[in-house]
């Protein structure tokens, strides 16, 4: 077998999104926007939750973990693209690429986990609301959360494992504005399919095995909802139950669209990752606030003690 002599690459060039030279300032303004309102949103959530002891339940529990993930995910890739849409350098070191990747996967991969741990604590506390707390105690629930964390880690670990284990000589144009599979596997020096079959089998099996444990989750609690003889009781166990789906419709969407596409889309590819690593975490805030009152009181009282102080 010939040996091949290859020039290891060092850095990569981020090419950001495509077809919008021209409209990097405007870019900027919209995605810091956003960035803003995802950690101001996120962290009053979090306010709420650790300041009053009426949240100290599981399902505000998990919701404290995404909004801490709500605020990291988006903090791997849009501070340095927001910097080059300033005009700063477009390059990123290898290791940073790699490091990209890793936690691009390992918060994603959490928060996929997460979504999927409240569908199973709203199964609990609307099919079996007299055995909820012992279903979910405070055991069960840092069980689950050190799970999430774990599994997370070794999916992302594997993926970055078969990404970075081949060899890169160039070219080095990542054709987005973040180092992720679909851009950065095509760069390699030697073939890629199977690299790319495994990834996107991972990626998918952890996708559809989370979205089926889910949809299984909400179809018990649909039926158990349809039981309900008051009509006062029905739209209370739904609404408890209209913020999670949301957020799982707006999450699972843009997974879809990237990883499971047959045919390579470079929009796609460019533009539906700003959904979830910018549009998703900033509006999570809103979806489980806007019509959750307790929340709302929480918040509330928390900003007027912090006034007198």
């Amino acid at each position: 077998m010939k040996m091949r002599n290859y020039t290891p690459v060092t850095e990569f060039l981020l090419m950001g999104i495509p077809h919008t030279q021209g409209l990097e300032h405007a870019l900027f303004v919209l995605f810091l926007t956003f960035y803003l309102l995802t950690l101001v949103g996120n962290l009053l959530i979090l306010l709420a939750i650790l300041t009053s002891s009426n949240l100290h339940t599981p399902m505000y529990f998990f919701l404290g973990n995404l909004s801490v993930f709500d605020i990291f995910f988006p903090s791997v890739s849009s501070p340095k693209m927001m910097l080059y849409l300033l005009g700063q350098s477009r390059t990123i070191s290898y290791q940073g690429c790699a490091c990209q990747l890793f936690l691009y996967h390992f918060l994603g991969c959490t928060e996929c986990f997460l979504y999927t741990v409240m569908a199973y604590d709203r199964f609990a506390a609307i099919c079996h609301p007299l055995r909820y707390t012992v279903i979910m105690s405070p055991r069960v629930c840092a069980i689950l959360t050190l799970s999430t964390w774990v599994g997370s880690s070794v999916h992302a670990s594997v993926l970055t494992f078969l990404v970075f284990r081949l060899p890169y000589c160039g070219p080095t144009e990542v054709g987005n504005f973040f180092c992720d599979i679909p851009v950065v596997l095509p760069l390699a020096c030697e073939d890629t399919s199977p690299a790319h079959r495994v990834s996107v089998t991972n990626v998918g099996a952890v996708a559809l095995l989370c979205f089926l444990l889910v949809l299984t989750s909400y179809t018990r609690i649909v039926i158990s909802i349809l039981r309900i003889s008051s009509s006062e009781g029905r739209h209370r166990a739904f609404s408890t139950c209209s913020a999670h789906l949301t957020s799982v419709l707006l999450f699972y969407g843009p997974v879809v669209l990237i990883y499971l596409q047959p045919a390579s889309s470079t929009w796609l590819e460019s533009v539906v990752p700003l959904l979830n690593n910018i549009v998703t975490p900033s509006l999570n805030p809103l979806i489980y606030s806007l019509r959750n009152k307790d929340v709302k009181l929480a918040l509330r009282k928390a900003l007027i003690q912090g006034v007198h102080t």
